[in-house]
Order: structure tokens, then C-alpha cells, then sequence
């Protein structure tokens, strides 16, 4: 699947053992976390560099998270 949206990083899981910043892809149909295949799901300086920007990526979205597989800038 196609995803086309801001890069942006806020809280996420508040009140669990698992809560983070976490980096998010705001679009149009919704606000997806965002994890790179193969990339830690807590930490990524990967996704990190992406905050900020307008990107379009492919992936699979599974329970909410969109699993990257590739990614470039919005143009």
C-alpha cells in the first residue's frame, strides 16, 4: 500500500509499560505509527531524520502501524 502524509513524533501508549515518543505519519485517512521493516519499533535515528517532512512511503499497515519498506520526500 501507498501512504502520503507529515512526518511527526508525540507520546504514544501513555499509561502502559510500552509508552514512547513515538514517530507518526499524519494523512489525510488518518494517523498511523510508522516503523521501518527490520527497524527497532522503540527507537529508530532513521525514522527520526523523516520528522518534519512530507513523505510517501510503501508498506503493509498492521494494528494501526504502517511497516515501511520504502520511502521519499513528498514532491
Amino acid at each position: 500500500m501507498e501512504f502520503r502524509g507529515k512526518v511527526v513524533k508525540r507520546p504514544y501508549g501513555a499509561g502502559t509499560k510500552s509508552a514512547h515518543d513515538a514517530v507518526l505519519l499524519d494523512t489525510a485517512e488518518g494517523t498511523y505509527r510508522l516503523r521501518r521493516a527490520g527497524g527497532n519499533p522503540f527507537v529508530d535515528p532513521e525514522l527520526d531524520r523523516l520528522v518534519g517532512h512530507d513523505v510517501v512511503c510503501q508498506g503493509t499497515l498492521h494494528q494501526g502501524t504502517v511497516i515501511m519498506q520504502s520511502w521519499e520526500p513528498c514532491r
